[in-house]
């Protein structure tokens, strides 16, 4: 018998999280992945590309212009919405930026406000286990940002006009990313980026597009370490996220 991953071991997911064929039958019918161009991210790309230096950068500059460096300074000196009188730093994201993933969550909490950076603590060692179970790592494949760049207070939901003026940010790092998948964690990012108020668990089942990119949904770390027996769940959404990156990569 060959030696159980040590991994999947550590995180105490074996068996059920061990992969075999008979996973795939689990999911409604077959999976339809739009492998049409990503038309509305080249679009910005192209019109920046097309006419280098001619968009002098500056605090009116559009947000959809901006390169990453300008981009990130735009958002570190953000005051588009209430959020930034009270947060320490914002979180811009981190990881691969020329990455084919884009892991996308909800917004920074206390230990994410204070490192400037997403997804640390005990749910961001879990989010690391999860991705090396797949053959990635922050710096490998992988860009991880927010729907929201700086912490609610309390850590509440962020709010719609919050989301609103934040999101411009977003997409922009998507624009210049150009992931071929996006990966939403947990409820608030999955409604956020989707437009919807659905379900996680009817969201998680279908795959879906965002700015012309497919979207899975899973859970969110966060909540896996509350609810230890969804993580057989959130391994079956890894799993379907590698199937559409492989079909997507052909």
């Amino acid at each position: 018998m060959s030696r159980p991953d040590p991994i999947l071991e550590e995180l105490g997911l074996l068996p059920v999280w061990v992969r075999r064929a008979a996973d795939t039958a689990n999911v409604a019918g077959p999976v339809a992945v739009d492998s049409s161009p990503i038309t509305s991210i080249e679009a910005q790309t192209k019109e920046l590309e097309a006419t280098p230096g001619s968009f002098p950068v500056s605090s009116e500059t559009p947000i959809n212009l901006l390169d990453w460096d300008t981009l990130k300074a735009r958002v570190a000196n953000c005051t588009r919405c209430r959020l930034c009188e009270k947060r320490t730093q914002t979180v811009f994201g981190t990881g691969d930026e020329k990455a084919s993933w884009m892991l996308v969550g909800e917004a920074p909490g206390a230990n994410e406000d204070r490192l400037g950076e997403p997804f640390v603590g005990q749910a961001g060692k879990l989010l690391d286990n999860m991705l090396r179970a797949v053959g990635r790592t922050r710096n490998n494949g992988v860009y991880i940002a927010n729907v929201i760049k700086c912490r609610p207070p309390g850590n509440r939901d962020p709010q719609f006009d919050e989301v609103a003026q934040c999101e411009p940010y977003l997409k922009r790092q998507l624009a210049i990313i150009r992931p071929q998948l996006i990966i939403a964690l947990g409820r608030f990012a999955a409604q956020s980026l989707l437009k919807t108020d659905a379900s996680i668990s009817s969201l998680r089942t279908r795959v879906h597009q965002y700015e012309g990119v497919p979207v899975i949904v899973t859970y969110h770390p966060a909540y896996l370490l509350r609810n230890l027996p969804d993580k057989a769940k959130a391994w079956a959404d890894l799993c379907r996220a590698q199937e559409i990156y492989q079909e997507i990569s052909r």
